[in-house]
């Protein structure tokens, strides 16, 4: 221990814009610290985009410089043996397969808490498999949604594994018609519009390609409508090759809960999620959704209450559910649902239910 405080280690892939890494920033600003002692190393020198965010809240960050399977796992072996750090809570597998190799034996410190934000099947199988041969070395394991539990359960039951709903930390910010005229006039958008926004990595997993088509349905019957697609990846280039009128590609923001008054409906078309933090900030601002039942995202959004459920991979059911929510009045009813909703949304919450994760482990 460091003092009466215990010294603790985030460890992730990146520190890119990405939901998983957007939960530790959220967390890091209601963490208890007179009692832990937290910094942060990634893997990925290239996303660092929320590195001085962090740094601002006063958390040391290192980045272990390097791509998988180049000698990033050797600099995150002396950062443990330097820091001594009492417990290594670990997001995405591929660090923490990493840091299960590189704890000593016998069940000495660091303890290992590990989140786990997506299902286990959606892996690619070396994933799994390393995940398969290290898991057990894990201390406790917190996963995002119920649905992302049910996988890892089927390993190991008990106290061993927690469920922990996060939620949004959008601060202040504002969500009046001032603010829904600055974002739209911040992207460029038509003051009348019927306007669809997304926020999410350009990969496959996101399904872009099944909104373009479905928005490229919904624009027969509403022919002003605008989609806002937030984020960039490797799908970037083929993507807007799909394009038709009426899309913009905003690309990676800081600035989402700004531009959200600016939305009409919130959209997800993934094929795959744990329980993403877009749709919590989206409900949290008073905006109806239209999202795939994947993962966790049944779990905090009622069909035909706060928005709608549509199958992955279906566009034209995807613009069925998209072209009912052009209905003003139905639109203000499933946003101040989904705003309701939010109030259970808690990051502080959340936070204070790892600690205590932390505290247990701690104490063994």
């Amino acid at each position: 221990m460091s003092g009466s405080r215990a010294r603790v280690l985030w460890l992730a892939k990146g520190l890119g814009r990405g939901g998983a890494e957007q939960l530790l920033l959220n967390c890091v600003r209601h963490a208890d610290r007179s009692r832990y002692d937290i910094e942060v190393a990634y893997v990925l020198p290239h996303k660092d985009a929320l590195v001085p965010a962090l740094e601002a809240a006063g958390v040391p960050v290192h980045c272990l410089g390097g791509a998988p399977g180049r000698r990033w796992p050797l600099r995150l072996r002396a950062l443990l043996a330097e820091r001594r750090y009492d417990l290594v809570h670990t997001h995405m597998p591929v660090p923490a397969v990493a840091a299960r190799l590189l704890r000593p034996g016998g069940g000495r410190r660091p303890r290992l808490v590990h989140t786990e934000h997506n299902l286990w099947e959606r892996y690619r199988l070396p994933t799994r498999w390393a995940n398969a041969l290290t898991y057990g070395r894990n201390d406790a394991v917190i996963a995002v949604s119920h649905a992302v539990a049910a996988g890892v359960g089927r390993r190991r039951a008990g106290e061993w594994l927690s469920v922990v709903h996060h939620g949004p930390d959008l601060g202040d910010a504002p969500s009046d018609p001032a603010a829904r005229r600055a974002a739209r006039a911040e992207l460029g958008l038509p003051d009348g519009a019927l306007v669809v926004g997304t926020v999410g990595n350009l990969t496959a997993k996101k399904d872009q390609a099944t909104l373009l088509a479905a928005f490229a349905l919904l624009r027969g019957r509403e022919p002003d409508a605008r989609l806002v697609l937030v984020g960039s990846g490797p799908l970037e280039a083929e993507l807007r090759a799909r394009a038709g009128a009426g899309v913009l590609f905003a690309g990676m923001r800081a600035d989402v809960p700004a531009l959200l008054p600016g939305w009409d409906v919130f959209c997800l078309s993934s094929r795959q999620e744990g329980l993403p933090v877009a749709l919590m900030e989206a409900m949290a601002s008073g905006l109806p959704s239209v999202v795939t039942e994947v993962g966790g995202m049944p779990e905090i959004l009622d069909d035909g209450v706060q928005g709608r459920l549509v199958p992955p991979g279906d566009p034209e059911r995807l613009a069925a559910a998209l072209g009912e929510l052009a209905d003003p009045v139905l639109r203000e009813r499933m946003g101040a649902a989904a705003r309701a909703r939010s109030e259970s949304f808690d990051v502080a919450g959340a936070q204070r239910a790892i600690e205590r994760v932390y505290a247990r482990v701690l104490a063994n």
